[in-house]
């Protein structure tokens, strides 16, 4: 565990290439680069009016950073020098909850907001590819791509998933309905077979993304909201974490518990990401500190 902001902390990120990176985002309205392996920063923070960050992601080949603001912006960063790239990303009218990049293809960057809006730029020309993608009737709160680049999902406080075809621009379905409160975290498997989700309703949900169906009943055992998911990088584990302070660990093929509830202290978990090699986990949420697992990705 090592301190990283002065507050808490909301989003993070890990990148392996082209050089081993993670990416914290807190409530003292700074960005900050750390070497995973010794806690130590790299370089100076990210910093400037750029308000709380919500949400950061790191694009496929790691030299561009995008970060979510609560100043309604996106903004794309120079990993190597630390610098802005371009003007922030402008259009949305609420603030922006979420960021994700298309893991192929041609280069592609999705936004989610409290507008209720899902927007999709080309990060290399900082334009938008298409008009918003409308359609949620709440805040938009997480996003997730499938490993091919060929689904965008999204999560909403409406109760419901979307998923969409990042090349047509369009739904593919009907949202995923089942969660009896807002829709907080959504993940794929690295297989792209499943899809988890999350939320106030205190459950996790998973679903077959090409039907559409739900599999299984829902993940039970948190007493309090869930915030967060993510598969470990070989997909045989699911953790969730929350406002109930645990992080839970499961057997995504069975539905079934994989141990105990993992305690985390202090505070909820707002956020997490596996290292690309599943060997480490960090957390972060309420406290201003990181949280650094280990061997929860090879149960």
């Amino acid at each position: 565990m090592f301190k990283a902001h002065y507050g808490s902390v909301w989003a993070v990120a890990l990148c392996s290439y082209p050089r081993r990176l993670l990416v914290t985002a807190g409530a003292d309205g700074t960005v900050r680069l750390w070497d995973p392996a010794t806690g130590r920063p790299v370089g100076d923070p990210l910093s400037g009016r750029i308000g709380n960050v919500l949400s950061v992601a790191f694009s496929p080949d790691g030299r561009l950073l995008a970060t979510a603001d609560t100043h309604k912006k996106v903004r794309l960063w120079d990993t190597a020098s630390r610098q802005p790239v371009g003007r922030p990303l402008t259009g949305h009218t609420g603030r922006v909850q979420a960021v994700a990049f298309c893991p192929g293809g041609s280069p592609l960057l999705a936004s989610a907001s409290e507008d209720t809006t899902v927007r999709l730029w080309n990060p290399i020309s900082r334009q938008p590819v298409c008009p918003p993608l409308t359609g949620h009737a709440g805040s938009v709160q997480a996003l997730a791509f499938s490993p091919d680049g060929k689904l965008l999902a999204s999560a909403s406080e409406d109760n419901t998933v979307r998923l969409w075809n990042p090349v047509t621009h369009q739904p593919f379905g009907r949202p995923l309905i089942g969660h009896t409160g807002s829709v907080l975290a959504v993940a794929y498997s690295p297989d792209g077979r499943l899809l988890a989700s999350a939320g106030d309703d205190r459950t996790i949900r998973l679903w077959n993304p090409v039907t559409r169906q739900s599999i299984g009943t829902p993940l039970t055992g948190h007493t309090a909201g869930v915030l967060a998911v993510t598969f470990s990088p070989d997909g045989r584990v699911l953790v969730s974490a929350g406002d109930d302070e645990t992080l839970r660990l499961w057997n995504p093929l069975t539905g079934q518990s994989a141990g105990a509830p993992v305690v985390n202290n202090p505070g909820s978990v707002w956020t997490m990401a596996f290292s690309p090699d599943g060997r480490t986990l960090t957390t972060a949420g309420d406290a201003p500190t990181v949280q650094i697992w280990e061997g929860l990705g090879q149960l």
